[in-house]
């Protein structure tokens, strides 16, 4: 076992750029709570975006500095920065000239991680964010206070006080943190428990996620690997000790008992089968989905890898409420339409969305807002055929196009191509380039019994824009 994590985390002086992001904030939350001092600053804040979370920062002792290099006073202050920021930005070329040590978010992340004695990684394609929100609860429900880092609001945890609950911060002795192989940074993690979602096409290729993920479960202790993945099931090979999970793979250690599980609009139940000494225990799930089932599955894998009770594990998971903007129901209008806000943005995680939303009856309206215009290329074919596979012939998306907030990305290829697969793939699509426009043909075309769903990632506005979309409908 590792020694206690050093104070050297909680002695030192940070300034987060981009501290408003789904990953920084979290993390900054987790230094503050150390007893770090933590500033930052965030270009949205300098737009006028997001002003509710600048202003609940500002009112939690964080000191918030404009993008221009004013943040950065001393040599003794560590920049937390993405590694594509230039060097010309203000901050940087502040930081630079004053020798202020500068970490990416995932180097940070990492050390503090690697610190802790007891340490569970969530890694996969999609589905890491819930699965870290399910393990850490689990873990905090059987009293081990831990830390945990989250790259979404865990309702769980969210309270007045902390409406921004995508970290909690524990007494150091278990780090629980979901873990990106999207910039390759899974490799700087050295995990006791490394739990294994699944491997498909997202940001990297295949070859390259194998190479990753493969080395990802070498290096941890115990791995609790989802044997229903077939590339994960392979990969688990490579595993020192494995715990294995599955809702269809009858070799799977911790599996679910055939003809056992019963779906709703609201939740999702089945007799959880602990193979290694044949006993059963009821999960109760207050979310719907067959991918929050094997979610479920997952979580209480890696608890099991870290010494948790398979009964134990399941009922904690009766209470967990779940995540913002993972199947977030934002509500019902008064002529029956109900909106739903979603993080769902890669073909793997669009598909489970869509899947749970057609295991029950009614029309879908789906709205998408591509999260960039390299993603978009990179997986927009898989994208496309997801959408018109998984959508009926009454059914409709409407995507807006890709997020841009400024830079030299290559906008050659947009929407339009996807709009144009996804018909040519016998899908029902349309593209309107505004947002606004969206929402203005969403009240346009929805009646009573539909569900729209707003689909989306690296945009917190998407949030009230669901909200809006509800109000007006």
């Amino acid at each position: 076992m590792k020694n206690a994590p050093s104070a050297e985390f909680a002695l030192k002086s940070y300034l987060f750029c981009g501290i408003g992001g789904s990953g920084m904030l979290p993390l900054a939350m987790i230094l503050k709570g150390m007893g770090a001092t933590v500033a930052g600053s965030d270009r949205s804040f300098d737009q006028g975006r997001t002003l509710e979370k600048r202003d609940w920062l500002a009112a939690h002792g964080f000191a918030l500095f404009p993008q221009d290099g004013s943040g950065i006073t001393s040599g003794d202050q560590v920049l937390v920065a993405s590694a594509a920021i230039e060097d010309t930005v203000p901050e940087v070329a502040k930081a630079l000239e004053l020798g202020c040590e500068r970490m990416t978010r995932a180097e940070l992340l990492s050390a503090m991680f690697n610190a802790a004695p007891h340490s569970f990684a969530v890694g996969g394609t999609s589905g890491k964010s819930t699965v870290t929100g399910m393990l850490g609860w689990i873990v905090d429900e059987y009293g081990q206070d831990p830390t945990i880092m989250n790259g979404a609001v865990m309702k769980n945890f969210v309270s007045a006080e902390n409406p921004f609950a995508s970290a909690r911060v524990g007494n150091g002795n278990r780090f629980v943190s979901e873990v990106d192989e999207s910039d390759g940074s899974i490799a700087l993690y050295d995990p006791e428990v490394a739990v294994l979602l699944n491997v498909s096409l997202d940001h990297k290729t295949i070859e390259e996620l194998r190479v990753l993920f493969g080395n990802y479960v070498a290096s941890a202790e115990v791995a609790a690997v989802n044997f229903d993945n077939l590339e994960a099931r392979e990969l688990a090979r490579r595993a020192k000790r494995v715990i294995s999970f599955g809702i269809e793979h009858s070799d799977a250690m911790i599996g679910v008992e055939p003809g056992t599980i019963e779906e709703t609009a609201k939740g999702i139940s089945a007799l959880i089968v602990d193979r290694r000494d044949d006993t059963s225990h009821t999960l109760a799930l207050p979310m719907p989905g067959m991918h929050n089932l094997s979610n479920a599955l997952a979580a209480i894998a890696g608890a099991v890898a870290g010494g948790i009770p398979v009964h134990d594990a399941a009922m904690a998971l009766r209470s967990f409420k779940g995540l913002a903007r993972r199947f977030d129901i934002v509500g019902t209008s008064e002529a029956g339409i109900t909106v739903i806000d979603d993080f769902g943005h890669n073909p793997e995680k669009c598909r489970a969305t869509l899947k749970t939303l057609k295991s029950q009856p009614g029309r879908v309206i789906a709205f998408f807002q591509p999260h960039g215009y390299g993603p978009l290329r990179q997986m927009g074919h898989e994208l496309a055929r997801t959408f018109a596979a998984e959508m009926a012939d009454d059914d409709l998306t409407i995507m807006c196009d890709p997020v841009y907030f400024g830079g030299t990305v290559d906008r050659s290829e947009g929407t339009e191509r996807i709009i144009a697969m996804i018909r040519e793939f016998g899908g029902n699509a349309e593209h309107v380039s505004e947002r606004a426009a969206c929402a203005d043909r969403i009240v346009e075309l929805a009646r009573p019994g539909d569900r729209v769903v707003v689909m989306g990632a690296r945009d917190d506005t998407l949030s009230q824009f669901a909200k809006d979309l509800l109000a007006r409908l």
